[in-house]
């Protein structure tokens, strides 16, 4: 199929014409970029990065490690790469991880169409030639028919707000910009803020090298052991051999993975004896599906708490000093209802007598002052701070980004209320603009690499249709964005996932709206409706022919 498609191709006053620019080279724009190229169009990605791997470049931190198997946190859109990247531990490091996503540029020729270092900074569409300008960090402006966002959704960090802290006397280093090379921490006093799923997974490797370790802690967060064990080649083939099943059960599910062994009957009805034997079976397994065991234990708070008081129970068996496991164990909030963290020993790194906790809730930091953290009760010397204090997630990427759609309005401005999509991928007023992994959509709430290749994969069959079908332009009707957001609302609303405040709503962003920013009735629910959108020619978008 040519990329021109029926409607011949516009030109740019830059000189520059395409058919899309894909922004980003994570596991999303990766997956983009050659999709879209073997349809046929000429594509652009722009990389800000001099690497591939977008999260998994960027996130190099000791510890960091995937929440989902490896064996499905991979692609499936070729079955010669399944088969011939061998995957050496059921839950993938970081380094394995980035490995892989290399090998997929190399092995499919991406990097030749990749503008490495180069950020997108801002995007424009104009009514009359319907095509997005894009202007480059390096000074060069690009147009195309069409834009796909793969900016990611855990792409712009948080940084504190804390008085001094920009004249701090020691290192300071980001658990979302970690050194390739590492850091040394031997010997050095190390104060850790926050304890996401960053900071759980890399307290226990600073613990190992500090000389003091000092946690600050805002709300505790629940953790479940990741299990890292070793994925034998023997293992792997005989997983490998069945990747045509495991792929069919994941793309049939709600999370994007393989179902396990979960219970059908409420965790409110079945003995105490086989629930806490379900607990202790998921809990040794590992990984973050803890929360899927029972059908209602997202939906009923009495079923949810049996959960919590379970992984309670745990810290408390983990941790020895009663003061300290009290104040890692979390309350107020449902388990699940913040994203479950997984770790290799978190909660026994507070036995080590070098790690101290600081409930930064109870006494907040007041300033930074030279070598010294000042919190409202004490001052701790340290001669370095790590922040893993989180991301502005889902739309942080998005907004990051001048993008002004008809008429000049800006993304900024179609957000102020809080985020609008039509199916996550589409706003109303910005056509021929598409989001991969965007609000309103599936995006972190299941395995995001099958996650990525849904998006993509409509995406990619949406353009190749405006193409057959003489038209130049798509763009959602501002009913259907409506109707979608409230749909998204109405499906959350059955849960209990908004009982907490989480970066799953913006509450970790001092000024963002709250807002639950994701779909949450399913993986492959989601795609079953992303098919009847398209089997009835784009129904609730504007189509210009």
């Amino acid at each position: 199929m040519s990329g021109s498609g029926a409607t011949g191709r516009a030109h740019s006053p830059s000189g520059e014409v395409l058919d899309v620019i894909v922004v980003g080279a994570g596991i999303a724009g990766l997956y983009a970029l050659h999709r879209l190229r073997g349809d046929g169009h000429r594509v652009m990605c722009v990389e800000s990065e001099h690497e591939v791997g977008g999260t998994w470049y960027r996130n190099r931190y000791p510890g960091a490690r995937c929440d989902v198997e490896s064996l499905d946190y991979s692609y499936s859109f070729s079955p010669e790469l399944q088969q011939e990247w061998v995957w050496t531990e059921r839950y993938a490091t970081q380094p394995e991880i980035l490995r892989y996503l290399i090998h997929v540029a190399d092995r499919f020729d991406l990097r030749r169409s990749i503008e490495f270092d180069t950020r997108v900074t801002s995007l424009s569409y104009d009514d009359d030639s319907s095509l997005w300008t894009a202007t480059l960090s390096t000074g060069r402006r690009a147009a195309a028919r069409h834009c796909v966002l793969a900016v990611g959704s855990l792409s712009v960090p948080l940084i504190p707000d804390i008085p001094g802290l920009s004249d701090f006397d020691g290192e300071i280093h980001q658990t979302t910009d970690w050194p390739a090379e590492g850091v040394d921490f031997s010997g050095k006093r190390i104060a850790v803020m926050g304890t996401g799923s960053s900071g759980i997974q890399a307290i226990p490797h600073l613990a190992a090298q500090a000389e003091e370790l000092w946690v600050l802690q805002r709300t505790p967060n629940f953790s479940i052991p990741a299990i890292g064990d070793e994925l034998t080649p023997e293992e792997f083939s005989r997983a490998a051999a069945q990747y045509d099943e495991r792929r069919r059960l994941a793309w049939q599910s709600s999370n994007a993975q393989p179902p396990r062994e979960f219970c059908d009957e409420s965790a409110l009805l079945v003995s105490d004896e086989a629930r806490n034997e379900l607990f202790e079976r998921f809990w040794h397994r590992g990984g973050v599906q803890f929360n899927k065991i029972f059908p209602d234990q997202m939906t009923s708070r009495a079923a949810n708490d049996l959960a919590a008081e379970f992984v309670r129970t745990k810290i408390r068996e983990l941790v020895k000093d009663p003061a300290v496991a009290e104040r890692l164990s979390p309350r107020g909030y449902p388990i699940g209802a913040k994203r479950i963290c997984t770790d290799t020993g978190y909660y026994r790194t507070f036995n080590r007598p070098n790690v101290h906790l600081v409930d930064i809730s109870e006494e907040p930091v007041d300033r930074v002052d030279g070598g010294k953290l000042v919190t409202r009760e004490r001052t701790i010397e340290i001669d370095a701070l790590v922040l893993a204090t989180g991301f502005d997630a889902v739309t942080g990427g998005f907004l990051g980004i001048d993008i002004r759609g008809r008429a000049g309005r800006t993304l900024a401005e179609a957000w102020a209320a809080g985020p609008r999509t039509y199916l996550g991928v589409t706003v109303h007023g910005f056509p021929n603009l598409f989001f991969v992994n965007g609000p309103g959509g599936v995006s972190v709430f299941a395995n995001m690499t099958l996650v990525s290749e849904q998006a993509v994969n409509w995406i990619a069959r949406c353009i190749s249709w405006l193409d057959d079908h003489g038209y130049r332009a798509i763009e959602a009707s501002a009913s259907a964005e409506e109707s979608w957001g409230t749909h998204v609302d109405d499906v959350a609303s059955q849960t209990l996932f908004p009982q907490a405040r989480s970066w799953y709503s913006g509450a970790n962003v001092p000024g963002k709206p709250e807002q639950f920013m994701m779909y949450i009735g399913g993986f492959a629910n989601f795609g079953r409706i992303l098919e009847r959108v398209a089997r009835d020619g784009y129904r609730g978008y504007v189509l210009t022919s």
